[in-house]
C-alpha cells in the first residue's frame, strides 16, 4: 500500500502564561463636605466666620474612575498585543516544523552526524575562500585530500616537498645549461623527472610507476591522492597530472589539465606555439590522433569542450569541488552536501563531464529515496512510478533527473567500459608510440636549443 505523506495541522492556539489581573488600590471615599446648608439663614452672610471648603469630592472620584478605566484599557491592549504576537510566533514555528518535515521528505537524510563530516564542511568553505583565477594548486589539492583525512594533515609539510623538488629541477636545468625561462624546457624537465626518474640533490629518484591495483579508487579513495603518490612513488591518471601541475606552478611555467574518457593528462605550448600532450601514465608524448583512437570521443564532445581542452584555473577549481564531493560519497554516502558541492562545481564549469556524471548519480539517489517514501519500489516500472503523480515536488525531482541524463547525452558523453580503458592504455605502450614520443621530445629540444643560441649571440 502506498505510504502517504502526513502533514501536521496548522495550530493557531495562543499559549501565554497569563496570571490573574492584579487588584489595583481604589480611591478612598471623600470626607463629608463642610459646605453650608442653603436653607440656613446665615449662609452667605458677611458675619459668617467659617470659609466654606472647595467642593472636590465628586471630581476626584470621576478623575480616579477615568484613570482606572484608562489603565484597564492599556493593560487589555497589552494583553491583546502579546497574545497576537504569541499567536504569530506559534504560526511561524508550526510553519518551520512543516518546512523541515517537507525538506526531510524530499531530500536525502543528512549524514552530518557522522564523525569527520565537519572536515568536509570546513574544506568546502576553504575552497570557497580561494580566488577562482589565482590560487595555489597545491593548496586546493591539499584541502580536498585533508578533508578525507579528517583535517589532520599538515599543509606546510605537503607543500615543502613539492617546493624542494621544483627548486632541484630548476638547479638541474642550470647544471645542464638549459634555459630556465623557457616554458618548453621546464615542461620537458618535469616530464623527464616523472616519467624517467632523475638524480636530484645526490639522490636517485625512480620514475613514477602506474598503480594498476584499484586505480579508480573503488576500494580505497586515497589511491587517487597526490599525497599517496609522494609516499609510495606510484599513482595513476588522477594524481600524476596533478603533481605535474604543482611542480609547474612552483617552477613558474604554464601547463594545463585536460580530459579524455576516464582519463586526465597534461597539455602545454611548445616553442613553436603547438600544443603538446604529455601522457604520464605511459611516459610518452602523444598526438591528438592517439587520444581519439579510444573510440569514445564523439564530435559533440569536442564541440562542447568536455575532452582534449586545457582547463582554465577556474575550471580546474571546479574539478577540485567535484573531487571533494566524490571523496565525501566514498567515505560517507549521499546527502545534500554532495548536491551543493556539485552545484558549485557546475557553476564554475557547466560542461565538466566528471561533475555532471556525479550530479546524475546524486539525483538518482535522491529520486530513489523520495520515490521509496511514496511506496515506489521499481523506478523502471511506469505503473509503479505513477504513484508519485499526486506529489508535484516528487514529479519535479523526476524531471530534474531526466533532464540531467539528457544534458550528459547532449554534451556528447559515451560511457567507456573499464576493459576498453585498460586496452587503450595498453595500446599506448606500443613501440611505435614510444618512437613518436621521442621524436616529439627531440624536436622540442632542438627548437629550444636553437632559440637559446640566437638569444646568446
Amino acid at each position: 500500500m502506498m505510504k502517504k505523506l502526513q502533514f501536521l495541522p496548522l495550530l493557531c492556539v495562543s499559549i501565554w502564561g497569563l496570571g490573574q489581573i492584579p487588584n489595583f488600590p481604589t480611591s478612598q471615599a471623600p470626607n463629608p463636605s463642610n459646605l453650608g446648608i442653603f436653607s440656613n439663614s446665615n449662609y452667605g452672610s458677611p458675619a459668617r466666620s467659617v470659609v466654606p471648603s472647595v467642593p472636590h469630592g465628586g471630581l476626584s472620584r470621576q478623575r480616579s474612575s477615568k484613570i482606572e478605566q484608562q489603565n484597564q484599557r492599556m493593560f487589555q491592549d497589552d494583553f491583546k498585543r502579546i497574545a497576537q504576537e504569541q499567536e504569530l510566533t506559534n504560526r511561524k514555528e508550526e510553519y518551520n516544523r512543516q518546512q523541515a518535515l517537507e525538506h526531510s521528505f524530499y531530500n536525502l537524510p543528512s549524514l552530518s552526524g557522522k564523525a569527520g563530516t565537519q572536515a568536509y564542511y570546513d574544506a568546502y568553505n576553504k575552497l570557497a575562500s580561494l580566488n577562482t583565477e589565482n590560487y595555489p594548486i597545491s593548496e586546493a589539492n591539499f584541502i580536498v585530500e585533508n578533508a578525507y583525512y579528517g583535517g589532520k594533515q599538515n599543509l606546510n609539510q605537503f607543500k615543502s616537498g613539492i617546493q624542494k623538488t621544483a627548486k632541484q629541477l630548476l638547479q638541474k636545468m642550470k647544471d645542464r645549461k638549459q634555459d630556465t625561462e623557457s616554458n618548453t624546457d621546464k615542461n620537458l624537465m618535469i616530464f623527464e623527472y616523472l616519467s624517467k626518474g632523475m638524480k636530484l640533490g645526490g639522490v636517485q629518484n625512480k620514475p613514477i610507476k602506474y598503480d594498476f591495483e584499484d586505480y579508480m579508487g573503488a576500494k580505497d579513495w586515497s589511491k587517487m591522492f597526490v599525497s599517496k603518490l609522494l609516499k609510495t612513488g606510484s599513482g595513476q591518471c588522477h594524481s600524476m597530472p596533478l603533481l605535474y601541475l604543482m611542480l609547474a606552478e612552483e617552477m613558474n611555467t604554464e601547463a594545463y589539465l585536460a580530459y579524455a574518457p576516464n582519463h586526465t593528462y597534461i597539455k602545454f605550448l611548445d616553442g613553436e606555439g603547438e600544443w603538446q600532450n604529455a601522457e604520464l601514465t605511459n611516459g610518452i608524448f602523444t598526438a591528438n590522433s592517439l587520444i581519439l583512437e579510444s573510440g569514445y570521443i564523439k564530435s559533440e564532445a569536442l564541440q562542447n569542450d568536455i575532452y582534449m581542452k586545457n582547463l582554465s584555473k577556474k575550471e580546474l577549481l571546479a574539478q577540485f569541488y567535484a573531487d571533494l564531493a566524490n571523496g565525501y560519497i566514498h567515505k560517507y554516502g549521499m546527502d545534500e552536501f554532495v548536491g551543493n558541492t556539485l552545484d558549485k562545481a557546475l557553476e564554475y564549469s557547466p560542461n565538466n563531464i566528471y561533475a555532471n556524471q556525479l550530479k546524475s548519480m546524486y539525483q538518482q539517489a535522491r529520486l530513489a529515496y523520495v520515490a521509496g517514501q511514496l511506496g515506489v519500489t521499481d523506478l523502471e516500472n511506469p505503473e509503479d512510478l505513477k504513484k508519485i503523480r499526486f506529489y508535484p515536488k516528487a514529479v519535479a525531482i523526476l524531471q530534474e533527473t531526466k533532464a540531467q541524463f539528457n544534458n550528459i547525452d547532449n554534451l556528447g558523453f559515451v560511457m567507456m567500459p573499464e576493459g576498453a580503458y585498460e586496452q587503450w592504455l595498453g595500446n599506448m605502450k606500443g613501440e611505435s608510440n614510444r618512437q613518436k614520443s621521442e621524436e616529439i621530445a627531440e624536436r622540442m629540444r632542438q627548437v629550444n636549443a636553437e632559440k637559446q643560441k640566437q638569444q646568446e649571440a
